[in-house]
Formats: structure tokens, C-alpha cells, sequence
């Protein structure tokens, strides 16, 4: 079973980590560990399929996203790999190829 926690980091950061295992899939990536906010829109993360919440973030392009996923997001509750940091950047970016073919 996996282990999913949730932790409010000072100044308002959220920490989002998962399961330790690099994940086999893009689904299992997301599910592993982006999930846990992009599931509900924690803290204004856009929920997995929304279109609308997704449209502007597309907009800025791939490399934008693989940016934020990747790095975190300052002034924001994304942290870099979600909190996640056992994920590789191929994990990640393929996390983020998942949510947005799933927001068009």
C-alpha cells in the first residue's frame, strides 16, 4: 500500500511526498506523488482534467512546466518534484506529459 503525507513547510510551502520507488509509468508517477495536490486543487493546484485551470499554464509551454515540476515554483505550494525528490526528471516530466494530455 502507499504512503502518502502532507506537511505544511513554514511560510505556507506544502510538501507533498509519496512513494520512495522510481514509478514504472507517467500514471503511476502522478498518482504517486502529484496526485496528493493535483487531485483536490491543494493550495491552487490545477485538478487533474480541468481545462480551464490548465489552458494558461499550457499556454506558457512545455519546458515552462518541466520548470516548475522540476524546480518548484516560488511564491507558490509546488515544490520541486512535488516534494518527491526519489522521482527522476524523467519521472517528472512524464508526470507532467500525463496531466497535460488530460487538461486538452
Amino acid at each position: 500500500m502507499k504512503s502518502f503525507y502532507v506537511a505544511l513547510l513554514g511560510a505556507g510551502t506544502l510538501l507533498a511526498a509519496g512513494n520512495a520507488v522510481a514509478a514504472a509509468t507517467p500514471e503511476q508517477a502522478y498518482k504517486a506523488t502529484c496526485s496528493v495536490c493535483h487531485d483536490a486543487g491543494v493550495a491552487g493546484a490545477p485538478k487533474l482534467g480541468d481545462k480551464a485551470a490548465w489552458a494558461p499554464r499550457i499556454k506558457l509551454g512545455k519546458d515552462a512546466l518541466y520548470k516548475s515540476a522540476l524546480q518548484g515554483k516560488a511564491g507558490t505550494a509546488m515544490v520541486a518534484k512535488g516534494g518527491n525528490a526519489s522521482l527522476s526528471d524523467a519521472d517528472v516530466k512524464a508526470a507532467v506529459d500525463f496531466m497535460m494530455a488530460k487538461a486538452r
